[in-house]
């Protein structure tokens, strides 16, 4: 039996964990759970992001978890004070589905595809390359990171459980 810590993530929430540390959210449609990780120091964190884009937020008091955009700048910014190395930074995400199948013009209704392209242009601004990744789809998603493995499990409704 093991006593490995493990952090939940809620949803539009983030954490950072510390080898032998897990991160794990549940939970994930259309959001998009993405981990960011250094090898190395064996740092990782995890965003459960509900939401593409800040602008969106109604409220002037926002939850910065919520959104692609301020979660990753936050992520980014708490790994690096615990001791990360940006050029050794490496993602992973997996979420993004569009739960409802329904036809529509309405670019507001493709939320999982709008959330997958904001963390992806997030991920690209800081030059994070993307190691893995299972995305799209119909089905939810609960995710784990190992941060001394850097494995993320990944179980998906209907479906087998994937280490990606």
């Amino acid at each position: 039996m093991t006593d490995t810590e493990v952090l939940h993530v809620g949803i539009a929430d983030a954490k950072i964990a510390a080898s032998p540390q897990h991160l794990r959210t549940a939970g994930l449609g259309s959001c998009v759970g993405v981990v960011v990780y250094d090898r190395q120091t064996k740092l990782a964190g995890m965003a459960h992001v509900m939401l593409p884009d800040s602008s969106l937020a109604m409220q002037t008091q926002m939850n910065r978890n919520k959104y692609a955009d301020t979660a990753m700048d936050d992520l980014i910014a708490n790994l690096l004070r615990l001791g990360a190395s940006k050029v050794r930074f490496k993602a992973k995400m997996a979420g993004g589905a569009q739960m409802f199948s329904f036809m529509s013009s309405d670019e507001k209704m493709r939320i999982g595809p709008r959330n997958i392209e904001a963390v992806e242009r997030k991920l690209l601004e800081y030059r994070i390359p993307i190691e893995s990744k299972d995305v799209g789809g119909s089905n939810g998603r609960t995710i784990e990171f190992d941060t001394d493995t850097c494995a993320l499990k990944v179980k998906t409704v209907n479906k087998e459980e994937a280490i990606i």
